[in-house]
């Protein structure tokens, strides 16, 4: 990495780099509206993790088994539960699904059993157990997130609840330019040099 020289200057931020470009993001031609709402943003994801895995010390279980398991659950009123089912709601892999099932399954909280109608497919149920631990759980999770989310209208809710998936989308498609980006030891890269592809 190239050595830069600190000649003590006061930043002019209106000469700093901006971070976004698309003019729907920038504020008067300043990205730093678009910054504080990043670094809100993840503020809010932490403790969004860290009161999921709040639920899941009640009931015993690692943050990510708590959302599997109470994902089979409230999807089971639905439909039929697969892994494939599963990692689809939550944006995971198949094959991280497959093993935080299985540690589900030893503890007692799982049930896997081959589909009557197509031999390949696993079906995912909740057993006695892990259903009386999650109605334990849903009397602390009621109040704690009408705390959590208390902020929210209807209309803030509705509109977030469609632009949360899309988010995931654009996301998982930004992680693929970071990943195809080598190192930027010779310096910036230059223009045009990043475009999106398909996955």
């Amino acid at each position: 990495m190239k050595a830069v020289e600190d000649k003590g200057e006061t930043p002019d931020r209106r000469h700093a780099a901006p971070t976004v470009n698309r003019p729907d993001l920038l504020a008067g031609g300043s990205d730093l509206l678009f910054r504080q709402f990043v670094h809100d943003a993840l503020a809010f994801a932490s403790r969004l993790q860290a009161v999921r895995d709040g639920f899941a010390r009640l009931i015993d279980l690692t943050g990510t088994q708590y959302t599997i398991l109470i994902s089979i659950y409230h999807l089971e009123f639905e439909q039929r539960v697969g892994i494939t089912t599963v990692a689809e709601h939550l944006h995971l892999s198949g094959t991280f699904v497959t093993t935080e099932t299985n540690k589900l399954e030893a503890r007692g909280l799982v049930t896997k059993t081959r589909d009557a109608d197509d031999r390949r497919r696993i079906n995912l149920r909740t057993t006695g157990e892990a259903r009386a631990r999650l109605s334990r759980l849903a009397s602390v999770q009621s109040h704690v997130n009408d705390v959590h989310f208390g902020p929210l209208t209807a209309e803030d809710f509705e509109l977030m609840r469609y632009i949360m998936p899309d988010l995931v989308g654009s996301t998982d498609r930004a992680l693929r330019l970071l990943d195809a980006i080598p190192s930027l030891d010779d310096g910036p890269l230059p223009a045009g040099a990043i475009r999106e592809t398909s996955p």
